[in-house]
This record gives structure tokens, C-alpha cells and sequence, in this order.
């Protein structure tokens, strides 16, 4: 060990040798866990832009515009509550829900493009 490693409390530990067997174990199992979370959510994303996909269609056939500046609010207020009561960031939801939202847009949009 060098003179370093020793100062700064390496002494051999981990994280430089790799995690103990057991936390290894652990950390490997919970790695799956949250892949399966990150499986879920793309899921759930790609269930909303298929939701956002026929909403386009219906408000092009209804002759209602794309956007709807009160309802983008009141479904970033609403995610910000539900953020809060689940103990997770408002802020961070906040910013989530709206790049959805923009995406959303753009989907809807290009759903208003003249059919060919």
C-alpha cells in the first residue's frame, strides 16, 4: 500500500478491492432490480406516447388545436403532488413531466401533418 492510500484511509479496503462477497451479492441483485424499474418505466413511456398518439388523431379529426396550455399545467401540478406524497422530488418530477409533455407535443403535431 502506498503512502498515499494510507493517508487518505485505503487501507486495502473496499471500494478499491470491489465490494465483500455478501454486499456484492446484494448490489448485484438490487443492479437487477433497478434494471427491471428502468424495463417498467420505458414501458410505461411508451404506453403514454401511444395514449398522446391518439389523442393527436382524435383532436385533428375534432378540429382541436395540439395544445392545451391549462392542461399541461394541471398535469405537471398533478405529478408535483404525487411526486411530493411519494417522497421523490417535485423539482425533479416537474422537469420530467415537461420534457414528457414537449415530446408529447411534437408527437401530436407531427399526427396533424396532412395524411399522404
Amino acid at each position: 500500500m502506498s503512502s498515499d492510500d494510507a493517508r487518505a484511509g485505503h487501507e486495502g479496503s473496499w471500494p478499491h478491492d470491489g465490494p465483500p462477497a455478501a454486499a456484492g451479492a446484494e448490489m448485484t441483485r438490487l443492479r437487477e432490480a433497478i434494471l427491471q424499474c428502468d424495463q417498467k418505466l420505458i414501458e410505461i413511456l411508451a404506453r403514454r406516447r401511444d395514449l398522446v398518439t391518439r389523442i393527436g388523431r382524435l383532436k385533428k379529426r375534432k378540429g382541436l388545436p395540439v395544445t392545451d396550455p391549462q392542461r399541461e399545467a394541471a398535469v405537471v401540478r398533478r405529478a408535483a403532488v404525487l411526486a411530493r406524497d411519494s417522497g421523490l422530488d417535485e423539482e425533479l418530477v416537474r422537469d420530467l413531466i415537461w420534457k414528457v409533455i414537449a415530446s408529447a407535443r411534437t408527437r401530436q403535431f407531427a399526427s396533424d401533418e396532412p395524411t399522404k
